[in-house]
């Protein structure tokens, strides 16, 4: 089942980062290889025809793409480690939903807050914070989404943490104010080695989103 591993990256990706939490929770070693997306890799090509985009994980030279089926592909392949997602079908369907929350609406709402006119971005603050407020509702007093073991709901949301800096500074959006308990939940996802040892540096990360936006809003 190991065999050979190699992602397919580009570093202050919240999709790729979500695979490499994967992979660290679960131990397997790998082979990262950083992508220019703006003058993608043969390989990259070959292995995500389709899309063109990264994540790729490349297992026995078969590509799997995009993320949380890639994350859900780790889980069932290494399954003799802990598990990601729920045993149980309904709980596990619950968190298939969750996860796709987080894709088509935290991640949409938070590309909102780029937009170049200032009451687009206002309104896109607003939205990107309904939707944290959403995954609050669904988070209550549970330590984890799903309950008391980190997992698969977990990993496709924790990535956001390490834009919230720049969130802060570049859109004057008070996390700690808004949304304590994702706050208090992210802090707890940092405690667990396979989330802190991945996680790139916030300062690194604003310094990226603030090049990445000069050129979204001039474009």
């Amino acid at each position: 089942m190991a065999g050979e591993v190699v992602l397919l990256n580009f570093w202050p990706s919240l999709f790729g980062l979500r695979v490499r939490i994967a992979l660290a929770e679960k131990g397997i070693k790998y082979e990262s290889k950083e992508e220019d997306l703006s003058n993608k890799s043969p390989l990259l090509l070959e292995m995500n025809p389709i899309i063109k985009q990264i994540p790729v994980l490349i297992h026995n030279g078969k590509p799997v793409c995009e993320s949380l089926i890639i994350v859900q592909y780790i889980d069932e392949v290494w399954n003799d480690k802990s598990p990601l997602l729920p045993s149980d079908p309904y709980q596990r369907a619950q968190a298939r939903f969750w996860a796709d929350f987080v894709d088509k609406k935290v991640y949409v709402a938070s590309r909102k807050v780029w937009r170049p006119k200032r009451e687009e971005q206002e309104e896109g603050k607003k939205e990107f914070l309904e939707t944290l407020k959403t995954m609050e509702g669904e988070l209550g007093d549970k330590p984890y989404f799903g309950g008391e073991t980190f997992g698969y709901v977990d990993i496709s949301l924790i990535p956001f943490y390490s834009w919230f800096h720049a969130y802060k500074v570049l859109d004057n959006i008070n996390m700690e104010a808004e949304c304590p308990k994702i706050i208090a939940w992210a802090k707890r996802c940092m405690q667990k080695e396979a989330v802190a040892k991945t996680f790139p540096d916030p300062k690194k990360v604003y310094e990226f989103v603030a090049q990445t936006r000069k050129k979204y809003v001039s474009a």
